[in-house]
């Protein structure tokens, strides 16, 4: 019970965007911002529970399960706890943040054919769009709130977070293939399941090649070398028939390890 909340209230994605955004700093040296860091943290349980369930709390407010319930109120203060650290941000910060918010509420709220679609019903666009998000708030938003310049490093270090968040949404996709609407061509719906593996395996390949062009550290580079495989792993044992917490736990859970590993390996 406590589990499942935990899991459906989107603290786990939140702690995978945390844990990002840990890394990003531990690349390019920037301090640890306790106010930049929680407003993330929250802004992903607010934004998250608000594309999961707008939908649902709209169509079912006068029977909403007690969970659900739950999660509405985690969600408002996960909301309140968001400005609470928001407000102690420089304003430059919070502005370099809006297009990317606007951007998660444009992909629940319809806003296009007559207000009938939002970016989710967009053909492929719905693994851009989170790929995109993802990248501006861990690698771009704190190097920027460290006033450092946005160079070709950091783009570069953002064009291969994109590439790792595109295949860690491979095992969502290749599970939700046979639930999915059939105007929501995913990759996998369209290429088959196989293929998708394949294209996974080639932009980690990718993003592993960059990785030794951006890392000065070995000790970076051997944590990522970790990371690369349980991605591929992960990646490769993707099936339809997944069992529950597959995708929901375990391979959200891999930008997690990815810093524990970077922690362990930095300690040495």
């Amino acid at each position: 019970m406590v589990f499942d909340f935990y899991l459906n209230a989107s603290i786990h994605v939140a702690l995978a965007v945390y844990s990002f955004v840990r890394v990003t700093e531990m690349y390019f040296d920037l301090p640890y911002n306790e106010y930049l860091n929680y407003y993330l943290f929250f802004g992903t349980i607010t934004g998250y529970n608000f594309v999961k369930y707008a939908g649902v709390a709209k169509l079912h407010h006068r029977s909403l399960t007690g969970s659900l319930k739950a999660i509405q109120i985690f969600s408002l203060g996960s909301f309140f706890a968001m400005c609470f650290y928001g407000y102690f941000l420089p304003l430059q910060t919070v502005l370099f943040s809006v297009p990317f918010g606007v951007i998660t509420f444009l992909y629940a709220v319809p806003f296009g054919a007559g207000f009938q679609k939002n970016l989710r019903n967009f053909r492929y666009l719905k693994i851009i769009v989170v790929a995109f998000v993802w990248c501006g708030f861990t690698v771009l938003l704190p190097v920027f709130d460290a006033r450092q310049t946005i160079d070709l490093p950091v783009l570069l270090s953002a064009f291969q977070r994109f590439l790792i968040v595109v295949v860690l949404i491979f095992p969502f996709d290749i599970r939700d293939v046979q639930y999915d609407a059939i105007f929501l061509q995913t990759i996998p719906k369209k290429i088959g399941i196989p293929k998708t593996k394949r294209l996974g395996l080639i932009l980690m390949v990718i993003s592993l090649v960059m990785e030794y062009f951006l890392a000065t550290q070995m000790k970076s580079k051997n944590s990522f070398l970790l990371f690369f495989f349980l991605v591929i792993i992960f990646l490769m044992r993707a099936q339809k028939e997944q069992s529950k917490y597959y995708s929901s736990f375990w391979v959200e859970a891999l930008p997690i390890f990815w810093w524990l590993l970077l922690l362990r390996f930095h300690n040495f």
